[in-house]
């Protein structure tokens, strides 16, 4: 049971922090609200789930060593569990959530969502959007908002989330593994691992701009 003054103390937007406070529960719970719930676009998932992979070695002396058994599974629940309901809650009524909402974070990436929607197809778009900070937070509750199939919806939404989330896990893990004492370079190991995130899309931009070229 975490005392009050624990609680205090953890930093929401600080992975080590909230690992060293919840462990895997941790895990579970952030990815739920960054891939589920509008208000949890701010929280640090890639770094949180390369940084829990790193703590699952031996190596990592910066927080608590993690099981990575239960790592891997409490990302993927949360992830999975939190897109199928930000999916639903879309349906339901996604667009007025998002209406009232005057965060400029949100508004920005609902366009960008709705572009990659439109730009890739519906089950591209879902896989892409799991590696896109705040993309990944709005685009469940649009597709729901648009009308996307839930079969297809529930169909890639389960293939951007194994790869996203077993996919960082695992190269934490494999770095943490391979290199001593490799948490004394966390922070820019972290920074490196939120601009590599953004590659798949990058990538898909410059071949659709060389198709169009073609075109």
């Amino acid at each position: 049971m975490l005392s009050s003054s624990t609680l205090s103390a953890v930093n929401p937007l600080d992975a080590g922090s909230l690992l060293a406070a919840f462990g895997a529960l941790g895990i579970a719970v952030v990815m739920f609200a960054e891939t589920g719930l509008l208000v949890g676009f701010f929280l640090p998932g890639d770094s949180l789930l390369f940084t829990a992979g790193l703590l699952c070695t031996t190596g990592a002396h910066s927080g608590p060593r993690l099981d990575l058994t239960q790592v891997l599974a409490a990302a993927v629940v949360g992830a999975l569990a939190g897109a199928q309901v930000g999916y639903l809650l879309g349906r339901r009524g996604g667009r007025a959530l998002l209406a009232r909402s005057r965060n400029r974070h949100l508004h920005e990436g609902t366009r960008r969502a709705e572009e990659i929607l439109d730009r890739y197809g519906h089950g591209k778009a879902v896989v892409l959007a799991r590696f896109v900070p705040v993309v990944r937070t709005v685009l469940n509750p649009v597709a729901g908002a648009l009308g996307v199939s839930a079969r297809t919806f529930a169909l890639w939404q389960v293939v951007g989330g194994l790869v996203w989330t077993v996919g960082l896990v695992l190269s934490g893990y494999a770095l943490g593994s391979s290199i001593p004492n490799v948490d004394q370079y966390l922070l820019p190991i972290i920074a490196v691992v939120v601009a590599v995130s953004l590659l798949p899309l990058l990538l898909e931009v410059l071949r659709s701009r060389r198709q169009a070229r073609a075109r």
